[in-house]
């Protein structure tokens, strides 16, 4: 069986709060194939960002282990962890606030190459430029041209050039087109789908848009409150979605169509379960209609109930 190119094994990061620990990441065990797409998906608050930072080590984790190719990059000294950065990227949420307003376009795409000593000299490291804002889909007229000078698409492929400066093999899209309009969601992620098939990227696509996600991934982990509910394939997730969580998520998506006007929706009703402390038992129980006692007091672990479907509820 092939290795997995990422893996995380038990992976978990608490933050101290006043009132306790917030159980941000609980025990997440994903893996990622190399040159797929796995998406991440779950209400905001869920701890999906939280895990792509965690996964490249932005943050520390509290437990459990990040796999790179079969090893744990958590272990890493700082020396060894700059050069793995090389090939673990991320591309940030906000196209303008990820930006140094001060610098050009040119200078943007060039700091991770300066940073890294990736190139010597300065003819190098322009034509590198001038390559990566082909790649991209930025016009050389842009070179000189400042963040605020242009429009959220333009500024998201600089954050993508960026990404793609130093030729990783991992790149963490943290919802890289939720503020995007529409029009220039689908460009972009178009762009990344053809980068991804022309250099073997690996991609974690964090999302709250399902179908964003059903667009680009390979297999689609949900989380709640921390915690993986559901994992398979993205077929599989939208064919026969088992967690009641899961099966909220994909009646919410708006459908385009005036006929689905007298199609009944279920609407999550309840309190959503305070992060900090948390209980044993399902996190999701006190807004699912299917909860029961069963459903309290003990952990409930993600268990494979067809090939490749992973569920955790005691209801399935």
């Amino acid at each position: 069986m092939e290795t997995p190119l990422i893996e995380t094994v038990g992976l978990k990061k608490y933050f101290k709060t006043s009132r306790g620990e917030l159980h941000a990441v609980d025990d997440i065990n994903l893996k990622i194939t190399k040159g797929h797409t796995l998406g991440v998906v779950g209400e905001s608050g869920c701890g999906k960002s939280t895990l792509g930072r965690v996964i490249l080590r932005l943050i520390d984790a509290t437990a459990g282990q990040v796999l790179y190719n079969g090893e744990d990059i958590l272990k890493y000294s700082s020396g060894e962890m700059n050069k793995m950065r090389q090939k673990m990227q991320i591309i940030f949420q906000d196209p303008y606030s990820s930006l140094n307003p001060r610098l050009t376009v040119s200078e943007l795409i060039a700091e991770p190459i300066k940073v890294t000593r990736l190139l010597k000299s300065q003819a190098e490291i322009n034509d590198r430029v001038f390559e990566l804002m082909e790649t991209v889909g930025l016009a050389e007229r842009f070179v000189n041209t400042y963040p605020h000078e242009l429009d959220g698409g333009r500024r998201q492929r600089i954050g993508v050039a960026r990404a793609l400066a130093l030729n990783p093999a991992f790149v963490v899209c943290d919802e890289p087109v939720s503020a995007l309009d529409v029009s220039i969601q689908a460009q972009i992620l178009n762009l990344m789908m053809d980068l991804q098939e022309q250099m073997g990227l690996t991609y974690m696509f964090i999302t709250h848009d399902l179908s964003v996600v059903k667009h680009i991934s390979n297999e689609i982990a949900v989380l709640y409150l921390g915690e993986c509910v559901e994992l398979t394939d993205k077929q599989e997730l939208f064919d026969n979605p088992l967690h009641p969580y899961t099966r909220a998520l994909l009646e919410a998506i708006p459908v385009p169509n005036l006929s689905s006007r007298s199609k009944k929706r279920t609407i999550i009703q309840g309190e959503v379960t305070s992060p900090i402390d948390p209980k044993p038992g399902c996190r999701f129980a006190s807004r699912c209609p299917y909860a029961t006692e069963s459903c309290t007091g003990a952990s409930i672990p993600l268990r494979e109930v067809t090939p490749g479907h992973f569920v955790a509820c005691c209801h399935v």
